[in-house]
């Protein structure tokens, strides 16, 4: 929930919040402006009328703390991206880029290195940005709530909390749980018709549309892999699309019953949590990562831009993930694309993958009540310290 105006509004658990790395242009800083300026008086009625006894912030209400200050009440910065890119991008800021990330498995390939770095280092110097930006965490109290878990980012919560001067509590995977329907779509019925992990889900998140060629090489790739798949394709708002045009010619035809092709939706966390899904190919956008985990499924990473190559790293090293090859300018190939699903859904690494990926589900389930107990105690302690 996001408060502004003295309104909430729902946010889709689909949407990628990647935060202020996205911006390309003035608009969403003026957007951000926009709020604040609607925001902060009621934000300050609201503190003068509750008197909260905690404030907790997100990426984009970088000026709470200063509202809060008069009234003497804690406040405490949620991130719901990953620690890994936020202790990657703080490293990288603090050294000027001239000191190796500590941790060679998070290693970007040369031309997601360079994206990646552009894209922070204009995030950062943007005059608006500045204080939304991932890497100014300073004005929270001296702890950081995270969107993760220490079984999956355990050194980086602590390297985080070091060269932050911030404890991190972890509060993930913050996933919303499925609500029964009386009746199952199209997509589920499919589903329920094919083998035991047999069908890999595709998708790449709400914010990312792919490109002419991106669509053939994948759309080829699936082909190829004779895996089956659900395969979700989003194109931008307002843009009329005829969706057989944009795929290659014949392809629907060729794939048969063991392909689905859904324009704008499918309801993603039914599908990763249904038994004959045995792989998520993704963009690997930090939401679709967690409920990956969270229901115990394999990813095929297809990283495209902004925190997604870190992102993919990161699953990769801990065993859940095998990342598809990019020539030297960045670029996809069908025939990777059809090796990786195949690695991941039909050969003997593929099993151990999702055993992998079932143990971190399991772990979740078992540890989830524990871990948000031990936040809840961390911000009473936090609470108590600034009344005493």
């Amino acid at each position: 929930m996001t408060a502004a105006a003295g309104t909430f509004c729902y946010i889709d658990p689909e949407c990628e919040q990647t935060g202020l790395l996205g911006v390309k242009s003035d608009v969403y800083s003026l957007g951000v402006m926009l709020l604040q300026i609607i925001a902060i008086p009621n934000v300050s009625n609201i503190f003068k009328t509750l008197s909260p006894d905690l404030v907790i912030y997100d990426i984009n209400q970088a000026w709470v703390p200063t509202i809060a200050s008069p009234f003497n009440v804690p406040v405490v910065q949620f991130m719901t991206t990953g620690t890994t890119v936020v202790s990657y991008s703080i490293h990288f800021i603090k050294n000027h880029g001239g000191v190796e990330f500590p941790f060679p498995e998070i290693k970007l390939r040369e031309f997601h290195e360079k994206q990646y770095h552009d894209t922070l280092l204009s995030a950062v110097n943007h005059p608006q940005n500045k204080q939304d930006a991932p890497v100014n965490v300073k004005p929270s109290c001296n702890i950081l709530l995270f969107n993760t878990f220490r079984e999956l980012e355990g050194k980086y919560i602590d390297y985080l909390s070091v060269i932050n001067e911030k404890k991190v509590v972890p509060v993930g995977p913050l996933v919303q749980d499925i609500v029964d329907e009386i009746e199952q779509s199209e997509i589920m019925q499919w589903l329920d018709k094919k083998g035991e992990s047999s069908t890999v889900f595709v998708s790449f998140g709400s914010e990312y549309f792919l490109s002419k060629h991106e669509i053939e090489e994948i759309a080829h790739g699936i082909e190829l892999s004779k895996v089956n798949f659900i395969w979700v394709v989003r194109f931008p708002m307002g843009e009329k699309v005829e969706l057989e045009e944009t795929l290659p010619k014949g392809f629907l035809e060729r794939v048969g019953e063991r392909g689905m092709v859904v324009e704008g939706w499918a309801p993603q966390a039914r599908i990763l949590t249904h038994s004959n899904t045995g792989g998520f190919v993704s963009h690997c956008g930090w939401n679709s990562i967690m409920e990956s985990l969270k229901f115990g499924v394999p990813i095929i990473a297809m990283p495209m831009h902004l925190d997604q190559p870190l992102n993919a790293r990161l699953v990769k090293d801990v065993g859940v993930a095998v990342e598809v090859n990019r020539d030297i300018n960045g670029k996809l190939n069908r025939e990777d694309i059809a090796q990786v699903i195949r690695k991941v859904v039909v050969s003997k690494s593929g099993k151990e993958l999702r055993t992998k990926a079932r143990d971190f589900s399991e772990n979740i389930k078992m540890k989830g009540d524990e871990q948000m107990n031990e936040v809840v105690e961390e911000l009473m302690q936090l609470c108590k310290s600034l009344k005493d």
